[in-house]
């Protein structure tokens, strides 16, 4: 167990940062659901106001760290693939 002041610090800290991060990736797997649920549904529009709304979200993950930027990057690219194909 944590026994200095610095060892019990860094554990507060972890837990913090744990229940972030785990806030922002289900958001974000939420966001990648909603797109793929709209293309798989066949609603271009739908899918092209989700695919909006989760760019952002994939840009900012990526740049806090959650998630590699190349993963954002094949995420974006796929998904307007697909919907440019609708």
């Amino acid at each position: 167990m944590a026994n200095s002041p610095q060892a019990r610090k860094r554990v507060r800290q972890a837990v913090k940062r744990r229940s972030r991060n785990a806030s922002q990736r289900s958001m974000m797997r939420t966001r990648v659901k909603q797109v793929f649920s709209a293309i798989e549904s066949g609603d271009k529009s739908g899918a092209e106001t989700a695919f909006k709304d989760a760019v952002p979200v994939l840009d900012h993950m990526a740049r806090k760290g959650l998630i590699h930027k190349n993963k954002a990057a094949r995420y974006k690219s796929r998904f307007n693939a697909q919907i440019r194909a609708m």
